[in-house]
């Protein structure tokens, strides 16, 4: 398969100790990675692209090794997402490749997660934002981990690149009070519940 070209990275890390509410002990971190790199099939169709996953497993996992240490180490991760983003050249399904090295890469470095990694992705040209999905990351009917973390860069992804991103939250959004299965209720059996 063709060389992995990393043109950017970007790491951020969200704070949130209220949302009007009372203060929280303890604030919600919301974290997320991106990694922008050239599309080796941009501007053509190309029928066996399996094999791109493989190589894309070591980013998986220094994105997710990097995301865990930002937001405190990987026994403080509660809930995670991915997500991609293809330039104009590209096509869908070349977004579709980051689901399994972005989301084995998270359940490696977190260990023990039951819960499907949940996605998003699109075709879109610079500057395009996207909305990535978050659940808890043993049961995927926790209500209070249902979240979204919106990514995007302003110079990315041009015609001919990839946008690949994780995210992970380290509890409920703040002030939850939706009900259903609370995180204390986890049976772990089946990753919903």
């Amino acid at each position: 398969m063709p060389d992995l070209i990393v043109r950017k990275r970007f790491l951020s890390v969200e704070e949130i100790f209220h949302e009007g509410g009372p203060v929280a002990d303890t604030p919600l971190l919301r974290g997320a990675v991106v990694s922008v790199i050239a599309n080796p099939f941009a501007g053509r169709y190309e029928p066996e692209i399996q094999g791109f996953m493989d190589d894309l497993r070591p980013m998986g996992l220094d994105m997710a090794a990097r995301l865990a240490k930002a937001l405190g180490g990987a026994g403080r991760i509660e809930g995670y997402g991915k997500g991609s983003l293809v330039g104009e050249a590209g096509e869908l399904e070349h977004g579709a490749l980051w689901h399994a090295p972005g989301g084995y890469a998270m359940r490696e470095v977190i260990g023990g997660t039951k819960a499907i990694v949940p996605s998003s992705k699109k075709v879109g040209g610079m500057g395009t934002r996207l909305d990535v999905p978050v659940t808890h990351v043993n049961a995927s009917y926790v209500r209070s981990h249902f979240d979204s973390i919106e990514i995007g860069l302003n110079d990315a992804p041009r015609a001919d690149e990839l946008m690949f991103a994780l995210v992970m939250t380290t509890g409920p959004r703040v002030h939850s009070r939706s009900g259903g299965l609370e995180a204390a209720d986890i049976k772990g059996e089946d990753g919903l519940r």
